[in-house]
């Protein structure tokens, strides 16, 4: 097949778009999905679709992760080396995989079978150490699994995998989000509907009206759960009523944190309910339209989303009319490409227009001018699924399960070195110790903890003094780390922080979209004298330094992606700050080699 073939498909694909441009990011995968990689002319063929240059097509492939630009194995093998499956012993996992392949990371065994490719979070840090061959996370990667998975990687695409389904801990008892979880193949339309699924969004369809629905949310203290935490009615609420232009709603599925995978299992495992809550908020918001933007990384999320759009559509829960009730919504699967920044609901917009991921200036915000120029509300994907147990059930109920500013459950996810690593449903008053001790069974191997990060790796870390602190925004706030995306990563007393800070600082280096020069410059620089340290030629100056460019950093920026990078370097010198000067007077090293960025 040639690229003068996929035309049919390409005009298909830009039709769902307001905006030609829109479609860059779905023509390259669609062009690599079909010859492997995105070759130049193939650049030049995306450019003649959309009415774009190839300049602005090659900036697109060179900013996103996935994209290839060059001939790759029948397989692709990505081995996830940031900090929880570093934790869990992902640096020896890659040197296992090194040797049976006799390939480094970049590489593609003589045969062109296997392309070995290491990458920063996946996001399935509770089957940690993990890896994704092609479509398909397999973990925890250990023992005789790590010859099955090679063993699989030089098989021919297709053959049926031998390494085990990971099985990792989900809670199921509810009260909110889930209960549903269940069943690993997922639950559809059938048993949703008999679950009374969709009963929210007929209420608020029937017998509601957009100001009703948003007054409704508010009550539920229901806060932003992608990081931020901001109260979701009020962002609704802030969308111009009498705007003339089309209005959007976004989800951010770009899930992409290290120490997060909540989202992954709403998607794969409970999709009505992420529908439901964009039903719900649409005809809140005066929204038409809605896109749903997932990490490329996530292939079976995207596949079982689509399963569930279609099952809606084809009931009436999508598309013109919903159930009679006047009221018309599409929704559309946009996947991204490998790029964390797109995590920021600016960058992530940017993305989908079909650029680079850069943030935005605000304001305006996107609430007044997002997406295409319009009025856009960007919602993370369980945000989004609480609202309709709200409509269900009542604001008040929700709002009682939490505290006064914060109503409702979260999904924590718990990962590094605890016994039952998974996701975790809690009321937001439950306490990191709690977590811990009760839910994911302690630490593992009857070790003391040492350190606990309680909101994703750029949440300031705490000590194993500082755990009983409930896990609400605020109380947080208040013990001076952050909720962020609920995902806990649990240290013992092995770890090192050093090397801790490393991985951390090497993620920030890699992933910084370099639009800002004090995010640019100061996370390479940090990265640059972290490792320097970690390879026995650091100084005591150095940790002063360090402190002095975190500080540079904050508040510097367009987005906080600078602050984020900065608060991982704070938090561990302050914690930690004799241990990280006995590692420099010892003269301890590491492997340089263990701290390069993915992409070097």
């Amino acid at each position: 097949m040639k690229l003068l073939d996929l035309e049919g498909k390409a005009k298909t694909i830009i039709e769902r778009y307001e905006s030609a441009r829109a479609a860059m990011l779905p023509l390259l995968w669609l062009v690599q999905e079909h010859q492997g990689f995105i070759s130049p002319e193939a650049e030049a063929w995306v450019g003649r679709q959309i009415g774009v240059s190839i300049a602005h097509v090659r900036e697109a492939v060179s900013f996103y992760h996935l994209f290839h630009t060059a001939p790759v194995g029948r397989r692709e093998l990505r081995v996830c080396t940031s900090l929880p499956c570093r934790l869990r012993g992902a640096g020896e996992l890659l040197e296992r995989i090194e040797q049976a392949l006799k390939i480094r990371p970049g590489e593609t065994t003589g045969g062109q079978e296997v392309t070995l490719t290491e990458v920063e979070c996946l996001c399935a840090c509770e089957m940690a150490p993990m890896a994704q061959l092609d479509e398909r996370f397999v973990g925890p990667i250990e023992g005789d699994t790590v010859d099955s998975l090679i063993k699989d990687a030089l098989a021919e695409p297709g053959r049926p995998e031998s390494t085990p389904d990971p099985d990792p801990y989900l809670s199921t008892e509810g009260p909110v989000l889930s209960s549903r979880f269940k069943d690993p193949a997922g639950v559809w339309l059938e048993d949703y509907l008999a679950d009374g699924g969709y009963a929210g969004a007929k209420k608020a369809l029937t017998s509601m009206n957009p100001q009703e629905v948003i007054e409704e949310v508010s009550h539920a203290n229901l806060r932003g759960l992608g990081g931020a935490g901001f109260p979701t009615g009020r962002k609704w609420s802030f969308v111009p009523k009498d705007a003339k232009r089309p209005k959007y709603l976004v989800a951010n599925a770009d899930e992409g944190e290290p120490g997060t995978f909540k989202d992954r299992y709403i998607m794969e495992r409970d999709p009505h309910a992420l529908l439901e809550g964009l039903i719900i908020a649409a005809y809140a918001i005066g929204s038409h339209k809605a896109y749903v933007y997932i990490r490329g990384e996530y292939f079976e999320s995207a596949y079982r989303l689509q399963r569930a759009i279609d099952e809606a559509r084809a009931a009436n829960w999508l598309g013109k009319n919903i159930q009679d009730c006047g009221f018309d919504l599409d929704v559309v699967i946009h996947r991204g490409a490998g790029a964390y920044i797109c995590g920021e609901e600016t960058a992530l917009l940017t993305s989908l227009e079909g650029g680079k991921g850069f943030p935005r200036l605000k304001p305006p915000f996107p609430a007044i001018s997002g997406l295409f120029s319009c009025p856009t509300i960007v919602n993370n994907v369980e945000t989004l699924a609480c609202v309709p147990f709200i409509l269900r059930h009542g604001a008040q109920r929700f709002a009682a399960i939490g505290t006064d500013t914060q109503g409702g459950t979260r999904l924590f996810c718990v990962s590094g070195h605890v016994v039952r690593p998974g996701v975790y449903e809690a009321p937001v008053t439950v306490t990191l110790r709690e977590l811990i001790e009760q839910h994911a069974g302690g630490v593992r191997d009857g070790l003391k903890l040492k350190a606990v990060i309680p909101g994703g790796i750029s949440a300031k870390i705490l000590t194993a003094d500082e755990i009983d602190v409930a896990m609400d925004f605020d109380s947080l706030h208040k013990a001076g780390s952050m909720a962020g995306s609920g995902g806990v990563i649990v240290m013992d007393q092995t770890t090192c922080m050093v090397e801790a800070l490393a991985a951390a600082s090497r993620f920030f280096a890699d992933e910084s979209c370099g639009q800002c020069s004090p995010c640019r410059e100061g996370t390479g620089w940090v990265h640059r004298i972290v490792s320097r340290i970690l390879e026995g030629k650091g100084s005591i100056q150095d940790l002063n330094d360090l402190l002095a460019i975190a500080g540079d950093m904050e508040g510097k920026t367009i987005c906080v992606f600078a602050d984020a990078a900065a608060w991982p370097v704070q938090s561990y010198i302050a914690k930690f700050r004799a241990e990280f000067e006995e590692y420099i007077r010892s003269g301890k090293t590491r492997s340089k080699r263990a701290v390069a960025c993915p992409s070097s």
